[in-house]
């Protein structure tokens, strides 16, 4: 799996005033840009081909990173007049993904372990897989209900407490087939948790959930920013944690 999609055109208004002169993948962590220990987990893993989708301040992520080589990667931008969603912004780049690819939210630290979660995807033929991990407020997540093998039987974005039906939450890490494009309609906001995974449970097509333990942070508010900031401190470099 050489290809991957980072999600980071969102305008991060729940981190104002940090995100006023900077996208939220920009944020620095450890004297690096957040998009930067991903990158670096993507290259490790070996991906080579990386494409970003941008529309907030769309100008700071490509003055930083240019073309990619330099972080050993190339890297393809895609400007997004308005916000497209998570799975609209994939098919905005239909053709570029040619192959199984990898998708990451660009707002979210971890160390997962990628390499694992590909061959748990290709081990069961799945149209997607989402890696799974155990959050402290599962009302702020999707949650995904999973067989003894990992199919996901249901899924629910944010649900109530009382309609819990899983311990696991989506991790925001996603392996995809590039035929799923094909259910995203063009030129109009799409979501994976909201629209397009409710669709292929819908057409009965094999979503698979990878439960992990691996570490996992949606870097969403200034809370969890300090959090990522003080985690960082302690464990050391989050990219190095788990090899590729």
């Amino acid at each position: 799996m050489t290809q991957a999609m980072i999600l980071a055109a969102g305008e991060g208004t729940r981190l104002r005033p940090l995100t006023a002169t900077v996208p939220k993948p920009m944020l620095p962590l450890a004297d690096r840009p957040l998009l930067e220990h991903l990158l670096d987990l993507l290259r490790r893993h070996g991906v080579r081909e990386v494409a970003i989708n941008l529309h907030y301040l769309p100008q700071a992520i490509p003055t930083y990173f240019g073309d990619g080589r330099r972080f050993g990667v190339r890297i393809t931008y895609s400007y997004e007049e308005r916000l497209l969603g998570s799975a609209g912004a994939i098919k905005k780049l239909e053709g570029f993904f040619d192959q199984t690819f990898l998708v990451l939210y660009g707002d979210v630290l971890t160390d997962l372990d990628l390499t694992a979660l590909q061959a748990f995807h290709s081990a069961r033929g799945a149209t997607v897989t989402m890696a799974l991990h155990r959050a402290p407020d599962l009302t702020r997540c999707g949650v995904a209900e999973i067989d003894p093998q990992g199919r996901v039987c249901r899924f629910r974005e944010k649900p109530p407490p009382d309609e819990m039906c899983s311990p696991w939450a989506n991790a925001g890490i996603y392996v995809v087939e590039p035929a799923v494009q094909r259910f995203i309609p063009a030129g109009q906001p799409f979501d994976f948790a909201a629209d397009l995974f409710p669709l292929l449970l819908e057409q009965d097509l094999p979503i698979y959930g990878y439960p992990s333990d691996a570490y996992v942070l949606d870097i969403g508010s200034a809370e969890r920013y300090r959090q990522a900031e003080r985690d960082l401190a302690q464990r050391g470099a989050l990219a190095t944690a788990r090899g590729g």
